[in-house]
């Protein structure tokens, strides 16, 4: 095998590990907790830094806050979560496990995108640039350069809804819409 067919057999060889280790945490987080990976992860972040406003929150998991507030939800409605709202800036919402949910986080194994932070975070400017750089070639040779960035395993999009624009109708003027007579 020349040594480039066995660079790129270590790529796929490297990418398939990424997503079958990824695969099986999420499956266990599901399993352990009966939570989807982004909820878990939500739950560990507060386990580790407490009561968190949801902006930094979502700054932590690096994630659009508004991508956050159904994750949220999610958590709230199992009773988990809480929120309160701030006395002094009703706009600013602190999130906050309850004991269930700090027990829920403590039982429960780590998440593939905590690791993945942790070991992105820890890489000195100039590795984490290479890895910015493959990712980008990787994505754009898959022509998903477009495709909405959904969390690991999970249908939420880490994107704010952005509603489409409608172009308006283009109005057809009195005059197209009459018939021409011949003369």
């Amino acid at each position: 095998m020349t040594s480039r067919k066995k660079t790129i057999a270590e790529v796929v060889d490297n990418l398939r590990r990424v997503v079958q280790v990824t695969h099986e945490y999420s499956k266990r987080s599901e399993r352990v907790a009966g939570l989807t990976s982004p909820q878990l992860w939500a739950m560990k972040v507060l386990d580790d830094a407490g009561p968190l406003r949801l902006s930094d929150l979502a700054r932590q998991m690096y994630l659009h806050p508004s991508t956050l507030v159904g994750i949220v939800d999610r958590l709230e409605a199992r009773g988990y979560v809480t929120r309160t709202r701030s006395k002094t800036d009703r706009r600013e919402i602190a999130v906050a496990l309850t004991e269930d949910g700090r027990e829920t986080a403590e039982k429960t194994p780590e998440v593939a995108q905590v690791l993945l932070l942790m070991g992105l975070e820890s890489l000195k400017a100039t590795d984490l640039q290479v890895i910015a750089e493959g990712m980008e070639l990787l994505v754009k040779m898959l022509g998903a350069q477009e495709l909405p960035p959904k969390l690991l395993f999970s249908s939420e999009v880490n994107r704010p809804r952005i509603r489409k624009e409608i172009p308006p109708r283009e109005i057809e003027a009195p005059a197209a819409r009459t018939r021409r007579v011949k003369k």
